[in-house]
């Protein structure tokens, strides 16, 4: 329960860094639609999802799964952005690129505490919270470059490909839901995400 506890502030807090990213960057960018809403904020309550931040984490303490969660969704309005296409990849990769520089984060103050600082008895949370950090910020970010709506990668992927085909893509958004529970039946997640999230975490933890 203490590793779960740990776990869901990380995740808590690296949802509130993606989403509030999202709204800054879309503001800068011309649309001022989520600063309106209070949306460019480190405060989580601003940016919770009753069902991704909280029913699915209480459910996972209780059953065992694996901490999965989302935050609430910050609104664009492409109308308001100076290039839509353009801007609209930036934004949602700005989403992801969050994720690693926390990831990033966190490893360089678990890399220099444990110089300085006894690695067991009371320091021993603090190290796991760092660990978490790392771990939990890189499945977020590979999970959403995955290219398929509505995570963050089919923003980026739409923004790269020609107008005509990124318009097609972007209509088969509305499968976009059932493609990723596909994917999490079959294993991909297990397979895939969580094998280069643990690959880039023993190089970033050192060990």
């Amino acid at each position: 329960m203490a590793d779960f506890v740990l776990q869901y502030v990380v995740l808590l807090f690296s949802l509130t860094v993606h989403e509030s990213a999202h709204a800054y960057f879309a503001d800068r960018l011309g649309d001022p639609t989520a600063r309106r809403l209070g949306r460019i904020s480190l405060n989580p309550l601003v940016h919770i999802d009753i069902i991704g931040t909280v029913i699915l984490p209480i459910l996972a303490a209780i059953s065992g799964w694996a901490l999965i969660g989302w935050a609430k969704p910050v609104p664009v309005n492409p109308y308001n952005l100076r290039n839509p296409r353009r801007d609209n990849m930036i934004i949602s990769g700005f989403g992801p690129l969050s994720n690693i520089a926390l990831a990033v984060i966190f490893a360089l103050v678990f890399r220099v505490l444990i110089l300085i600082l006894p690695a067991g008895g009371i320091f021993v949370p603090l190290f796991r919270l760092l660990q978490f950090g790392v771990l939990i910020n890189l499945i977020l970010a590979f999970f959403n470059l995955i290219p398929i709506p509505p995570l963050d990668g089919s923003g980026v992927l739409a923004g790269l490909l020609p107008e005509h085909t990124a318009e097609a893509f972007e209509r088969m958004g509305i499968y976009g839901i059932v493609i990723i529970y596909i994917l999490l039946f079959i294993g991909f997640f297990s397979r895939v995400i969580f094998p280069i999230s643990f690959g880039f975490y023993h190089l970033l933890i050192g060990f």
